[in-house]
């Protein structure tokens, strides 16, 4: 008994750990397909797991089984060299939706929701995680004009994210594609 109530609590913090804050949508016809290659990070929240790292990147690729691999980079100043983390993303509910489930750690997940998108060339995504401590600014270039950073901390201030302690991410270490 005590270890079937144990499962069911463990089961429950990790879906915890995939869902949304409140107010903030998946954008739906989302094609993965038009997803996958390279986004730069423009601005994010900061977290352990990311702080000192400019130039910070990811690449999306379909795994054989379906899922998403993930792989990102960024150049750890304090070391002067490149880290990578790899890990994988699967749909939480079906891929026409862009809310994802993403884990670097076994089988530990968090969220990926994609609330906006630009559905005409996929060349911009605003992503939340599970709560309002995770947000990122991702671009198809390492570089976005002002009026899409001044759209993008309208939409996160609006929706209750900490604006005021966003990282704008240093990518002149890497080339325009």
């Amino acid at each position: 008994m005590l270890c079937r109530l144990y499962a069911v609590c463990v089961a429950v913090v990790l879906a915890g750990c995939t869902g949304m804050p409140d107010g903030v949508e998946p954008v739906s016809g989302f094609e993965a397909e038009r997803y996958l290659g390279r986004w730069y990070e423009i601005a994010r929240l900061d977290h352990s797991f990311e702080r000192g790292l400019d130039g910070v990147n990811a690449n999306y690729s379909f795994n054989d089984d379906g899922s998403v691999r993930v792989l990102n980079r960024g150049f750890d100043v304090e070391e002067g060299g490149w880290d990578e983390a790899e890990g994988v993303a699967r749909f939480v509910q079906d891929s026409s939706v862009g809310h994802l489930k993403v884990s670097f750690f076994g089988p530990f997940y968090g969220s990926y929701v994609v609330f906006e998108l630009d559905k005409a060339d996929y060349q911009y995504a605003f992503v939340s995680g599970f709560n309002r401590s995770y947000l990122w600014l991702l671009a198809r270039t390492p570089t976005v004009d002002e009026a899409l950073k001044r759209r993008f901390v309208t939409s996160a201030e609006a929706l209750g994210f900490a604006t005021e302690d966003l990282v704008w991410v240093d990518q002149s270490r890497n080339e325009t594609p």
